[in-house]
């Protein structure tokens, strides 16, 4: 297998150039300019914020094409992909890259919580390249003014997975460690199922409390079972699981019978490798390894645990629930 490693510190550097980029502008402007739709995809809605991280991308990959040859695959390039160096053929290059320049625009153009740099790199298999096939992730915090840490991840398939703390006041490097959940329960933790936006939030709530409550029992007067957080970021999802933080988490939307409006894709699962070498189970919505094309537009369930105690309580429970609405 050709050799990921010549990319991590051109994507790094990438990265922060973005990360960096994104505080300036949201110290500089008000909140409502970021909050200006620029454009509105078939894929989904690009604001302000999102076009500001664009305008780092084609000139930050025209130069890496002097010496490498990739297909980038991101929101906002035409049919979703260009081919570097230019005039290059697609089957001919050695990699597929594929990118999230902001994971969670809504929260961070708010300020009301950390956006993500996501990115996978997978050797070119053509368009049946996967996210199976990827060899290196990256993720990076797009943090709130307020913060003064910025996290960064990244691995490298079968061999290791660093972790850093970016103090963006000092420019002091930290590195730290990750360490999932060993809980054997949701209990007292943290478990969700994705309901972000209008359309469908009252049967993913119904399937939610339907598996909580088989799996720990009726609620109690004065109690709580377990917690939810609707972090709306997939990347924010996966860091909250990498860190401990949380359990189990669901999105669901791609398998409900009618349109629930937005859903996860590929680019959004494209650093979910670190994850997975952290011990974390990542699943497709059937309980499947996670896999999907490398491509902007199709619609991925997934599902997170963060170690196999959680999925042996949690996923026949789950199954059970969607099987008796027809959802698989």
């Amino acid at each position: 297998m050709i050799d990921p490693h010549p990319l991590l510190d051109p994507l790094l550097e990438l990265h922060d150039m973005i990360r960096d980029a994104v505080v300036a502008a949201a110290e500089r402007q008000d909140l409502a300019d970021l909050s200006v739709v620029e454009r509105d995809d078939e894929g989904d809605t690009v604001y302000k914020v999102d076009a500001i991280s664009e305008t780092v991308l084609v000139p930050f990959f025209e130069k890496l094409s002097h010496e490498h040859s990739f297909v980038l695959i991101a929101e906002g390039l035409p049919e979703g992909q260009m081919v570097y160096p230019k005039g290059a053929e697609e089957s001919a290059v050695e990699w597929r890259i594929i990118m999230d320049p902001i994971d969670g625009t809504r929260g961070i153009m708010y300020q009301k919580r950390s956006a993500w740099i996501l990115t996978g790199v997978a050797p070119n298999h053509g368009p049946a390249t996967g996210l199976q096939d990827i060899v290196l992730a990256i993720q990076t915090e797009v943090p709130l003014l307020k913060q003064h840490l910025s996290d960064q991840i990244w691995a490298v398939r079968n061999e290791y997975v660093k972790a850093i703390h970016n103090d963006r006041l000092t420019g002091k490097i930290t590195p730290f460690q990750l360490r999932p959940s060993t809980s054997q329960t949701i209990a007292q933790g943290f478990a969700m199922i994705a309901r972000f936006f209008p359309g469908g939030r009252a049967q993913l709530a119904e399937i939610d409390d339907e598996v909580v409550t088989a799996a720990l029992g009726s609620v109690k007067p004065g109690k709580a079972q377990c917690f939810e957080d609707q972090y709306i970021s997939t990347g924010g999802q996966l860091f909250e699981l990498m860190a401990g933080h949380d359990r189990f988490v669901a999105d669901l939307r791609p398998l409900m019978p009618l349109s629930a409006g937005l859903c996860c894709h590929p680019y959004d699962l494209s650093s979910s490798l670190i994850a997975m070498q952290l011990g974390i189970i990542v699943t497709d919505g059937l309980g499947h390894s996670l896999n999907a094309p490398l491509d902007t537009h199709t619609n991925v369930a997934w599902i997170g645990y963060a170690n196999d105690h959680i999925r042996r309580q949690i996923e026949p429970l789950l199954q059970t629930s969607l099987r008796k609405r027809g959802w698989i």
